[in-house]
């Protein structure tokens, strides 16, 4: 039986216009809505009725009506969402530009270092919360600052390299250990004891401290299994590298290649550890460029032990402190993870090709 109603108009597509629509009926995972309007239209076009592709395709007929309308009346372009309703913008493009052109190019006129927002809203006329809008909107935080550092070691590349190659493909029947010290770790007190979270509130100490001394920690990490060999000293010379140095040995097996990786501190390379090393030809140092330490993997190690235990804990003593540490590497060592590294030297190197060109153009 024939579908009643008003007569619809003739759908007759182009050639052009058949495979666009075609290409958006395709459309797998994006713009799902243009993918069912478009096939809307081409079972349209090929004589159905509406209620024929309402069923079809799961939609209403009424659904059917609207698109075979919009595509009758504008051809593709009526496929296309139409503007929502809503106040229009009363903020002009040249204001927007005129706001981020000042934040990037010019200084505040007041001898500030940086904008704020109230201090821009003073200049351009416009709202503090305006202001902050087009601030987010372009990611400019002008009240933040970063710090970078580029190594000046004439060797940085060949290290990078000989350290990476390390990291990414170990020798075989070999031990990588990346050495370091965390030195002056202070045993602190607090005053008052710590109150204790509660609901809508963080844990709260004291700013004020009692200072008991101060301890340094040196630690070797098994870049393989992620265990490590740590040690606390009184004071950090070359002397107490060479006792952590027996340590290490005690706890290396005999048959095994050792390969050190550190960073070129005056201790690690003073006439009494050249001699030790000379005298084990299976150890093998390896030092990363100078200003480099994100290269040694057991810094990582020294930010978790930081973060979990030091920065918050409480020590009545230097004995103390000591203790919880060596119980925090007991406990690591129990079920050690290796940190994956995932660079190669060759993304390092692209990397900071890429700062420096952009650093330098932005000088410019």
């Amino acid at each position: 039986m024939a579908e009643r109603g008003r007569p619809k108009a003739p759908l007759v597509l182009t050639d052009e216009e058949r495979q666009t629509l075609q290409r958006w009926a395709r459309r797998a995972k994006t713009a799902q809505a243009l993918a069912l309007r478009a096939k809307i239209v081409l079972a349209c076009a090929e004589g159905a009725t509406n209620k024929a592709v309402a069923e079809r395709l799961g939609v209403w007929p009424q659904t059917v009506g609207k698109w075979r309308g919009r595509f009758v009346a504008k051809r593709l372009e009526g496929l296309s969402d139409e503007d929502r309703p809503g106040r229009p913008r009363t903020i002009a493009d040249e204001r927007v530009e005129q706001v981020v052109t000042k934040t990037l190019e010019e200084p505040p006129p007041n001898q500030d270092t940086h904008w704020s927002t109230r201090s821009m809203a003073r200049q351009v006329g416009l709202s503090q919360t305006a202001v902050s809008r087009i601030w987010r909107a372009f990611g400019l935080k002008p009240h933040l600052q970063e710090t970078w550092k580029l190594s000046t070691d004439p060797q940085f590349i060949d290290k990078v390299r000989d350290v990476v190659g390390l990291y990414l493909d170990p020798p075989e029947a070999a031990l990588v250990l990346c050495v370091d010290e965390k030195s002056q770790i202070q045993a602190l007190d607090r005053s008052q004891p710590m109150f204790p979270m509660r609901l809508g509130q963080a844990a709260r100490r004291s700013h004020d401290y009692k200072r008991h001394g101060v301890t340094s920690l040196f630690a070797a990490l098994d870049v393989a299994t992620g265990r490590v060999i740590g040690k606390c000293y009184g004071r950090h010379r070359a002397k107490e590298f060479r006792k952590f140095l027996d340590e290490i040995e005690a706890a290396v097996p005999d048959d095994l290649d050792v390969h050190l990786v550190m960073d070129n501190y005056a201790t690690h390379k003073t006439p009494l550890i050249r001699n030790w090393l000379a005298k084990r030809p299976r150890w093998h140092m390896h030092l990363t460029p100078t200003s480099s330490s994100w290269l040694n993997q057991v810094e990582r190690f020294f930010a978790l032990i930081t973060e979990r235990k030091i920065r918050r804990g409480i020590y009545r003593s230097v004995a103390a402190l000591r203790a919880e540490i060596t119980s925090f590497i007991a406990h690591h060592n129990a079920d050690p993870k290796p940190f994956r590294w995932t660079k190669s030297a060759d993304d390092i190197l692209s990397s900071i090709e890429r700062f420096c060109a952009y650093n330098s153009a932005a000088k410019v």
